[in-house]
């Protein structure tokens, strides 16, 4: 059995915080390796339409994900604050709803992307010169859509017990099955985005085979058996009230990503690419972060389940430096290396020169957006679903959509390359807002505690 209560509630922050981070963040570098790989051996086949059109699709890979980070992050949340409040059971009856939840809405989500197939591809912009080559890619990701949408749930899942390390390899068992798949693949067989679509799919399996694998060998405090299976309203709320703001998040960042594409055609089909290429480099700075704040959750989550406000701070103050220090030394590492960064992906001049220029704007909030990962992955694992919801709707909702459309008009192509900063700042002052009250909340709460003691 996986207990943990040494980590949660005694081990010093610094080195709890490293032992819950770090495998999460080597699982989001995998992930940056494993995009960079699937747009690089793309991009050996010196054809940018192939390029535009894996950005294209992007987006509803993006869904997916989202789909399992609905059960994902929302069940990891309840479990650690379960976990926080010595609730056994109500843990294990948790993964067992995600689990059998998920399998059937991925089956569903699986038919509705095959038949509605030419909708989506006029939904996410793509031209007569990149139709072809998006259909391809997101016939083979549609028919793998169960396997991604588990994979990115388990990952989730299993940090909620403080298994960050399970997590991480499950993680990069897939990604490495895609890599070593990308080359042969791609290039080899000359399948090329068909081939990317299947690798991916393939990797997915075979995260989903080892986290199958690891609930069957009983290691793990939760479950997957039917029996622990007992859907209820109060528990679907404790998954749901998380897991959609955290799904929002995701969909809210595809459906951005769409205008934002859409908004780039409108200049042609190598703005997209270069795009494409660039929010793949600058993947480097995000997932990393995002590691960082993910994998803290989980105490978050366990220590306001406990009430444990001082613990609780500790982590949030040292992950919160940790965050600013990573993120400022990754921008200066992307800004130097802008054009080797593009170059290695593809070697087309107009895309280079495109290219170089978002890479530097996407830099801009690169020292500060670790601070909003913190701030939305502190408000998840305390479960306040309202916060998370208007945070997660300011961020890629309320605020970065109308700046496209607001800086596209004014400025242009330009104003349409400066939006994600502008939003990513704008989002971090309102995160550190409802933050700083939901502390002061908490504070009120342990007093009225202590007057009922």
């Amino acid at each position: 059995m996986n207990t943990n209560r040494e980590l949660f509630e005694e081990m010093a922050v610094p080195r709890a915080v490293a032992r819950m981070a770090v495998p999460t963040m080597i699982s989001m570098l995998v992930v940056v390796i494993y995009n960079m790989a699937d747009t690089f051996f793309i991009g050996q086949t010196g054809d940018p339409l192939q390029v535009a059109a894996v950005s294209l699709a992007t987006p509803v890979f993006m869904i997916y994900m989202a789909l399992g980070n609905l059960f994902g992050i929302g069940g990891s949340s309840a479990i650690s604050r379960a976990l926080g409040e010595k609730r056994l059971m109500r843990a294990r009856s948790i993964s067992a709803f995600c689990c059998y939840a998920l399998l059937m809405l991925s089956v569903v989500v699986a038919a509705l992307s095959l038949l509605c197939m030419d909708g989506i591809l006029k939904l996410i912009g793509a031209s007569e010169h990149t139709y072809g080559y998006a259909r391809q890619y997101l016939f083979y990701i549609a028919l793998g859509t169960p396997f991604i949408i588990f994979a990115t749930a388990f990952g989730n899942l299993l940090r909620g017990e403080g298994a960050s390390r399970e997590s991480m390899i499950g993680n990069m068992i897939g990604t490495v099955v895609n890599i070593v798949l990308d080359p042969i693949m791609i290039l080899t067989l000359d399948w090329g985005v068909s081939g990317a679509a299947i690798a991916t799919v393939i990797g997915n399996m075979g995260a989903c085979l080892y986290y199958l694998l690891y609930f069957l060998k009983k290691k793990s405090n939760l479950s997957i058996r039917f029996r622990d299976f007992h859907p209820s309203s109060v528990l679907a709320f404790s998954v749901m009230s998380i897991g959609v703001p955290a799904s929002l998040n995701n969909i809210l960042m595809s459906c951005a990503n769409i205008i934002l594409n859409l908004a780039l055609a409108g200049y042609g089909d190598t703005p997209v690419a270069a795009m494409g290429v660039a929010l793949k480099s600058n993947m480097l700075v995000v997932l990393l972060q995002i590691g960082l704040c993910a994998g803290i959750q989980p105490l978050i989550g366990y220590n306001y389940g406990a009430r444990n406000k001082k613990r609780l701070m500790k982590v949030f103050w040292f992950t919160g430096l940790c965050a600013v220090v990573m993120g400022t030394a990754l921008t200066v590492l992307m800004v130097i290396a802008r054009r080797t960064l593009i170059q290695v992906f593809i070697d087309d001049p107009e895309v280079i020169a495109y290219g170089i220029q978002m890479v530097v704007a996407l830099q801009l909030s690169g020292p500060f957006i670790g601070l909003l990962f913190l701030c939305i992955n502190t408000i998840q694992g305390m479960g306040k679903a309202l916060p998370s919801l208007v945070l997660t709707i300011c961020r890629q909702g309320l605020i970065f959509i109308p700046l496209i459309f607001a800086l596209n008009r004014i400025f242009g192509l330009d104003g349409v390359i400066y939006a994600q900063p502008a939003a990513d700042y704008l989002s971090i002052l309102v995160g550190a807002g409802i933050c700083y009250l939901l502390i002061r909340a908490l504070d009120r709460q342990i007093a009225a505690g202590k007057e009922e003691g």
